[in-house]
């Protein structure tokens, strides 16, 4: 059974995560699933854009604990949004944790809606938001990146749009998508891929300089000891060891 469901509407892809039972987490089949999805689209002449969306009350709970992706194929995913050549716009009603403010952040617009919540929760777990800083952090005011990333406190859509990690906080969002989805119809696939290619040029740049030594840094705190005594704490709904 698959956990990415697909459509296509007027020239505008959708591709659903569909794991509601473990909260859409980043499962390696999931990431695998994602960038055969979405690389499958960046080739298909009829698809002038993909809208990336979910099922269930939440957009992604983070990697899966019990099954996490390589940090290599997450990377890897996450190029894939960032230098697709059709634009990717994230559809966001729900909550969204860790990993999935990293999946968030390498779309090129984002609208989220009143049910969505947000949090950076790596520190919580003995880990740091390594590899999905590639493109949160062009993102991100870096003030509130500084906040977020060190308490991992919980904000919502107004916020996260105030922060720059969402295009719109809208309280419909599919409302608020029309215009975005008809100006994306309206525009050249040239001038889609041309301009996509302006205005990612600075994420692009932190992958090619950043990806290698974040990766590592990333599978070197999963391994650690306190990042086991987190993950088993997450797992069994208490508090980690270190909690004053």
């Amino acid at each position: 059974m698959r956990s990415v469901r697909t459509g296509h509407e007027r020239g505008i892809a959708t591709v659903r995560m569909d794991s509601p039972a473990n909260r859409n987490a980043l499962s390696a089949r999931l990431v695998t699933e994602l960038r055969h999805t979405l690389a499958a689209f960046g080739t298909d002449d009829t698809v002038r854009a993909v809208v990336l969306t979910h099922t269930g009350n939440t957009f992604c709970a983070g990697a899966d604990l019990a099954a996490p992706p390589d940090p290599q194929a997450f990377v890897d995913l996450m190029r894939e949004i960032v230098t697709l050549p059709k634009p990717v716009v994230a559809r966001v009603d729900g909550h969204v944790r860790a990993g999935g403010l990293g999946l968030l952040a390498a779309c090129d617009i984002s609208v989220a809606g009143p049910a969505s919540t947000f949090a950076l929760t790596e520190s919580r777990l003995g880990l740091a938001p390594a590899v999905i800083s590639l493109p949160l952090l062009p993102r991100l005011d870096p003030a509130a990146a500084s906040r977020y990333y060190l308490t991992g406190e919980r904000f919502d859509a107004a916020e996260a749009a105030r922060i720059s990690l969402v295009t719109i906080a809208a309280d419909d969002v599919d409302k608020a998508l029309i215009p975005v989805l008809d100006g994306l119809r309206r525009a050249s696939p040239q001038g889609l891929a041309a301009s996509k290619e302006l205005v990612t040029a600075t994420v692009r740049e932190s992958f090619d300089q950043y990806a290698e030594d974040l990766i590592a840094r990333s599978a070197a705190l999963f391994a650690s000891a306190e990042a086991r005594e987190g993950m088993t704490a997450f797992l069994e709904r208490r508090d980690p060891a270190w909690v004053l």
